[in-house]
């Protein structure tokens, strides 16, 4: 379906073309017009015909004549100029579906969209495409893809995403590989499904079609209390941790010595759960799979140290405190020790929250909620001010996930709370009150 004209950029190219908002954009230099993607690859041409549908039905086509990469000008409703593509799997270890029941709507939908690969990054499990969005994907040189694999082995992806599809979509994969495209991949590992032997299975199918795939995320499966009705399903153990971690790392020495990269990474919270060292910055190379915590203690931790030993010290009290996930606060206790050394004057105190909301299992920051911030903080001691993840709130920066902003927990709490991002540089300057 083509795409309607919701706004025009005053003085854009559009807008002295004659564009209306009601319009529809039919096609540019022939092609369809449908989506996101299919208008900004075929905007980028120097010299634009544009057939448009006016608000009355009737056609007509204008010439736009621009640079490469001027834009048009123009909004078409939603950032996808379509409507977003849900998810048809139910996978075993979704955690969409252990979210408690009451929570706000968008909290539900769960997206399995290739231009949101493109826009946002976002994983697909490339079910819910077909043959001629591959090749458009190709075409267009849409690139990298970031793909959920969780396992290369049909049955068990069919059993694992209760997809009767889920399948026979792997051959996406090779098809994207094949057509020059790079790829991202993640695994949710869940303990008996698809570890051991089947994530060997995995690893060697996957890195067989480097140098297409650059890097490969394996993480744990994440279980909250919310699980009536579900698949029965466990966590690691730690000793069991420990034996991913070496399973793993064997196959990205392999991968070092054959490609020259190690493209096959453990999350951070296999070597949390084990009691091992995080690896250091060497390891990660190039830290291409931050998003699914591989190598961000490591990065948050290099970062802050080094911003430590640059930054000039003083004998200016300052207070604060840390509010986190119970696995990374033994790690910040020990990288705030040398910077407490540095500024002896300093009072600095980090909270490890434990998760009521979700289930004590659930030890990461990004998933703690502004209630069980309360219930944990009221009383304590706070300092000057409050310092939390920005992965505990949503896109605006201000609302937690159940819903309480940022607002009610400084009220209650009577304290102000800052929001710092993973990066070390910024956690010393908000400890220092910068």
């Amino acid at each position: 379906m083509p795409v309607t004209v919701s706004s025009t950029q005053r003085g854009g190219l559009a807008q002295k073309h004659g564009v209306e908002v009601g319009d529809k954009i039919i096609s540019i230099n022939g092609n369809e017009i449908n989506d996101i993607l299919d208008y900004r690859f075929y905007e980028t041409d120097r010299r634009l015909h544009i057939l448009l549908e006016k608000s009355d039905g009737v056609r007509c086509e204008i010439t736009v004549r621009k640079g490469q990469y001027d834009s048009l000008g123009v909004e078409c409703g939603t950032y996808l100029m379509d409507r977003q593509r849900s998810c048809r799997n139910k996978c075993v270890f979704c955690f969409i579906d252990q979210l408690p029941k009451g929570m706000r709507k968008s909290l539900y939908f769960k997206d399995d969209d290739d231009r949101l690969s493109f826009l946002f990054g976002n994983y697909i499990t490339l079910t819910n495409i077909d043959e001629r969005e591959i090749e458009r994907i190709i075409k267009m040189r849409i690139s990298p893809v970031n793909i959920s694999v969780h396992t290369t082995n049909p049955e068990l992806r069919v059993r694992m995403m209760k997809n009767p599809h889920a399948g026979e979509a792997l051959r996406f994969i090779k098809m994207l590989a094949d057509g020059g495209i790079s790829l991202n991949c993640q695994i949710v590992l869940c303990p008996e499904w698809n570890d051991g032997a089947e994530l060997d299975r995995t690893l060697r199918d996957l890195t067989a079609l480097c140098p297409a795939v650059q890097s490969v995320a394996v993480v744990p499966v994440g279980l909250t209390r919310h699980r009536e009705g579900l698949e029965k399903l466990r966590m690691f153990t730690a000793e069991e941790c420990g034996y991913v971690i070496d399973q793993i790392e064997q196959f990205g020495d392999m991968c070092v010595e054959q490609f020259g990269s190690r493209i096959v990474y453990p999350s951070d919270e296999f070597y949390l759960n084990a009691g091992r060292e995080i690896r250091g910055d060497e390891f990660y190379e190039d830290y291409a799979q931050l998003e699914n915590g591989v190598g961000m203690v490591s990065l948050l931790t290099s970062e802050f140290l080094s911003a430590v030993e640059d930054e000039q010290g003083d004998d200016v009290h300052y207070s604060a405190s840390i509010a986190c996930g119970t696995s990374i606060a033994p790690i910040l206790k020990k990288n705030l020790d040398p910077a407490q050394k540095k500024w002896h004057n300093a009072n600095w105190k980090v909270y490890p929250i434990v998760n009521h909301f979700f289930g004590e299992k659930i030890t990461v920051s990004g998933l703690i909620t502004g209630h069980d911030l309360i219930d944990q903080l009221r009383g304590k001691a706070l300092g000057d001010r409050l310092l939390i993840s920005s992965t505990m709130l949503d896109s605006s920066g201000t609302v937690f996930l159940d819903d309480l902003t940022l607002e009610d927990v400084q009220k209650a709490l009577d304290v102000q709370v800052n929001v710092v991002s993973s990066d070390g540089y910024e956690l010393l300057d908000a400890l220092l009150g910068k």
